[in-house]
Order: C-alpha cells, then sequence, then structure tokens
C-alpha cells in the first residue's frame, strides 16, 4: 500500500472513469485510488468493480446509497483514509473527466513531502487565469467568486474554490470533519478556511484547468447559490470562534 491516496467521487462516469484510473496509476509516483460512488445510474460502479481485480490492493471503492453532494463524498473519503493511516490524501474534483491533468497530482503531493506544505491546493489563478474550454462569462464568474470569497474571508488564496488539492494527515486528524457543513463549492471554501484559521500552512500549485469534454457537469445554482452565502457564515462562525481543532497541532 502507498501512503498516497487520490479520493475521486463520482456519479455518472461510465464515459471517463477507467481512463481516469488508469492514468493515476501509471504516474511516476504510486498513487492508491478510493472512489466513492453515489450510486450511478450508468453502470459506473460496475466498471470499477472489474477494475478492483486488476488493481487489487491500490483501487478501493466506497458506494453510497445516492447522490448526497460532492461534500460528503470527500468527507467520507477523508474518514476512510484516515482509518487506513494514509499520510497524503487528494481530492480530485474533477467527476473523473480530466479537467484537472492528474500529472499534476505528483507536484502536489511534492509541495507537501517535500515543501513543507501543510495543504497544497492546484490553482488556476496564481499565475493568472488559466483555465481552457470556458466562455468568457464563466471564467469572470469564477474569477471574481474568488475574490469575493478573498473580501469576506480575508484568505490570502487566490483559487479558493478548487477541486484539486493535497492534504496532510496532520490536518485533516485535526479538523473536525463533521462540523463541516458545506456540500457544493463552498465545501472546498471552508475546508481551506478551517485549514488556514488552524495554522496550516497552505500554498498554491500553479496548474492549467480543462472544461470536461466527456460526461456532464454537476454545476448547478443551488451550489452557486451556498457558496456565495456560505462564506458570510464561515466568517460569523470565526468571528465566535465556532472554528476548533479536535487534536492539538
Amino acid at each position: 500500500m502507498s501512503d498516497r491516496l487520490v479520493i475521486i467521487p463520482t456519479y455518472n462516469e461510465k464515459e471517463n472513469i477507467e481512463k481516469i484510473i488508469r492514468v493515476v496509476f501509471d504516474l511516476e509516483k504510486e498513487f492508491d485510488v478510493l472512489i466513492v460512488e453515489d450510486n450511478s445510474p450508468d453502470g459506473t460502479a460496475d466498471i470499477v468493480r472489474k477494475l478492483m481485480k486488476e488493481f487489487r490492493g491500490r483501487l478501493f471503492m466506497l458506494e453510497r446509497e445516492g447522490k448526497q453532494g460532492l461534500g460528503t463524498a470527500y468527507i467520507a473519503g477523508f474518514k476512510w483514509a484516515l482509518e487506513q493511516e494514509y499520510e497524503y490524501i487528494c481530492e480530485c474534483e474533477m467527476d473523473a473527466d480530466f479537467s484537472h491533468n492528474p500529472k499534476d497530482l505528483v507536484r502536489l503531493h511534492d509541495a507537501c513531502a517535500n515543501q513543507g506544505a501543510d495543504v497544497a491546493v492546484g490553482s488556476r489563478y496564481i499565475t493568472g487565469v488559466n483555465v481552457v474550454n470556458w466562455p468568457m462569462g464563466r471564467v469572470l464568474m469564477s474569477y471574481y467568486a474568488s475574490k469575493y470569497v478573498r473580501i469576506v474571508t480575508g484568505l490570502d488564496i487566490m483559487d479558493t474554490t478548487a477541486g484539486f488539492v493535497c492534504w496532510t494527515r496532520k490536518v485533516l486528524e485535526t479538523i473536525d470533519l463533521d462540523s463541516i457543513k458545506f456540500v457544493g463549492y463552498a465545501f472546498q471554501i471552508e475546508m481551506k478556511y478551517t485549514a488556514v484559521k488552524l495554522g496550516f500552512k497552505v500554498v498554491e500549485v500553479p496548474i492549467i484547468f480543462t472544461d470536461r469534454t466527456e460526461g456532464t457537469s454537476k454545476m448547478n445554482k443551488g451550489i452557486f447559490t451556498e457558496a456565495i452565502f456560505g462564506v458570510m457564515q464561515l466568517r460569523l462562525r470565526s468571528i465566535f470562534g465556532k472554528i476548533k481543532p479536535v487534536k492539538s497541532i
């Protein structure tokens, strides 16, 4: 077993899931993979089960009863990873669609393992705006949404909604995962905000984000609304001292 794990949440990803798993296993550094599967009606889980026989001991799957949200998928994956004693846990909010280049997992891991970061964020905005195949309207919405988050929360992170992150074990052990409230993009903000407030070093690693070419985007109005109002709640929780560790740093 590797000390590095990649968590990939899936819902209706039959077009992409085998490709992404094979690419991760072909990386120069060895990563195990955990699929958090939300009962996809398209047969995604069946494909993963077949691959588990080929990649025995490296590929794992958590099957849930239905679509419960991205945040809860990652929390379930984080808890599983801690139980299995992984040291570096990467979240890949690519819904298995290659929006993030899996090769960048090596760079995120290196930032934590060799460069002193507690959390490494694959950032679309740390060196400008590095996105491909997005219409200008969406680019501007995403960029200024992150700016809004920084203004409200005071975070010194350019890509606050990034879903391509490497966490060290000590961070996930320290955060009270059961207190994380949000399930959509606000989940990404809440996790980073909590890590910073608990004193951990969060660094941004520049990446290029390419919009999905297969499958269907999971973005919806409810997720966007949660992110907008969620940051206000985070700020208030911080002011009233409700962000506390469950383990001493």
